[in-house]
């Protein structure tokens, strides 16, 4: 009886052990997982191809939803590759957004209201956004969706030298409140990395780089993000107004009040459907040190509250 025990207790301990890595195995998805995103984007494209003959101006709105959804996909393939892991959840919502986006662009019906619901363009979703129904974690603080940031950046970014998969830093400048609670300080740090680079040649004149912001940390400890750039100024700009930002000038204030207006674009890029591009020909698109950047997060975030 004993030697039976022996033999068997150790092939349950295995099974109990091998159980929850296949459970997480069933919930990563892979490359071949991505790639088929990357494939739906070109079908995707093929439809809108065909919707310019008879909606040119429709065509066109789904093709910022479509460079929107491309870039996502590019962020997804650097995370699962840095990362090792992608959840289902994660994946199955660009997927949905891709249908839906097709369903459009064909002119069909949505085959579910999930559907439906992700079939705003992304800056109507964000301003639109609220906190997700899910109870929170005790102590935790949940930042909706939508919300703005605006970010120094701690070094310098070309897409004549820039590759994909770069990682970079930048820190916030003002306090991201919520219910009147200070959950990102200002001082907190966000990396950043670069989704896509095309550098400006003979033949592509126009360069471009997208950048995401997938991390940020709070009094030393790290949580997952999703944000993309929406705008960007000269550093210059807001020199000796460190004090008043520090001060609770509130988020919006360092494009706003403090610069007045425009009067801070970072000139020599253009900013839109989550990249940035040179605004002069044959230039490459260059963000420096110091160089501000608002970015808008596209998913909500959890956060531990200071006690």
């Amino acid at each position: 009886m004993k030697s039976i025990q022996r033999v068997v207790l150790p092939g349950v301990l295995l099974l109990a052990l091998a159980a929850p890595a296949a459970a997480r195995q069933a919930t990563t998805m892979t490359q071949a997982d991505v790639q088929r995103l990357q494939d739906n984007i070109y079908l995707a494209e093929r439809d809108i191809q065909q919707t310019r003959a008879r909606d040119a101006a429709r065509a066109t709105q789904l093709t910022t939803e479509l460079d929107d959804l491309r870039d996502e996909v590019i962020y997804l393939k650097v995370k699962l590759r840095k990362e090792r892991t992608l959840s289902r959840s994660e994946w199955a919502d660009v997927r949905d957004r891709i249908d839906d986006l097709r369903f459009r662009a064909r002119g069909d019906a949505p085959t579910s209201s999930s559907s439906s619901s992700s079939s705003a363009p992304r800056s109507q979703a964000s301003s639109t956004s609220t906190a997700s129904t899910t109870p929170l974690p005790a102590g935790s603080v949940e930042i909706p969706s939508g919300t703005e940031l605006d970010v120094r950046l701690q070094g310098t970014l070309n897409s004549g030298t820039a590759q994909v998969e770069d990682r970079f830093e930048a820190t916030t400048l003002v306090d991201v409140n919520v219910s009147g609670r200070a959950v990102i300080p200002a001082g907190s740090v966000l990396r950043g990395v670069v989704t896509n680079v095309q550098p400006a040649t003979r033949t592509n004149r126009t360069a471009k780089m997208t950048v995401s912001f997938d991390q940020v940390t709070v009094n030393g400890r790290a949580y997952p993000i999703r944000g993309t750039v929406t705008q960007a100024i000269q550093g210059e700009g807001i020199k000796g107004e460190t004090g008043r930002i520090a001060t609770g000038a509130g988020v919006g204030a360092v494009l706003g009040g403090l610069l007045g207006g425009f009067k801070g674009a970072l000139i020599g890029v253009l900013v839109g459907g989550g990249g940035i591009t040179a605004a002069t020909e044959g230039k490459e698109v260059e963000l420096p040190q110091g160089a501000v950047l608002r970015v808008r997060l596209d998913s909500p975030v959890q956060i531990q509250a200071a006690r």
